[in-house]
């Protein structure tokens, strides 16, 4: 087993010490980890991104420059963030109350978005909390994701829809020998598409 690289703090990032920071992570000039956040081994975090309190990332993600991601957000290992996307927390936002008050903490319930395992979101995508990426699933750059995305798909457009399916490698899979049946032309990876139109690995 190898042992992670030394890790490295910019010193004009702001880390909370209440946050902690995995083995071999770097964050860069001008990022924010804030209070509670947990960030995973041989992460990257870019120049300005922000990672809210509480948000939970896994091992070996990464976060492009002015990526924000916030509060109670959960990625898995292996996702990427492209950069100046946004993964949002609030489902109906307003800065003040009905009745004109500045809103404090207590005034609303943050939601989350989920991100499961080498999934990708591009560049100046939004998703809309509470939605749910799935696995190796990409999201297009410029999309704006108001509902769940399926393992393996491709989503694009306002609001995002599916356009392809996608393998591990990222690469649009191509129709296989058989009815339903998908193959990765870089990794030679199948994939079979059940009826209700879930993409399963073989």
């Amino acid at each position: 087993m190898t042992t992670p690289p030394l890790g490295r703090v910019a010193p004009t990032a702001d880390v909370d010490p209440r946050a902690r920071v995995g083995a071999g992570t770097m964050v860069w000039h001008l990022a924010q980890v804030r209070e509670d956040a947990v960030v995973g081994e041989e992460c990257v975090i870019g120049r300005g991104a922000y990672v809210g309190p509480g948000v939970r990332l896994g091992s070996r993600c990464k976060l492009q420059n002015y990526a924000l991601v916030y509060e109670p957000a959960v990625l898995a290992d292996g996702v990427f963030v492209g950069p100046a996307a946004v993964l949002t927390n609030d489902t109906f936002p307003r800065a003040v109350t009905p009745s004109g008050a500045l809103k404090r903490a207590d005034d609303w319930h943050a939601v989350g978005v989920v991100v499961h395992e080498g999934a990708s979101i591009g560049a100046r995508a939004v998703c809309i909390a509470p939605v749910t990426i799935g696995r190796w699933a990409t999201v297009a750059a410029g999309a704006v994701v108001t509902r769940d995305v399926p393992d393996f798909a491709l989503v694009a457009g306002v609001p995002a829809r599916r356009l392809r399916w996608v393998g591990r490698a990222g690469v649009p899979l191509e129709p296989g020998d058989e009815p339903g049946s998908w193959r990765c032309p870089q990794t030679g990876a199948r994939y079979d598409e059940t009826p209700d139109g879930v993409l399963l690995e073989r």
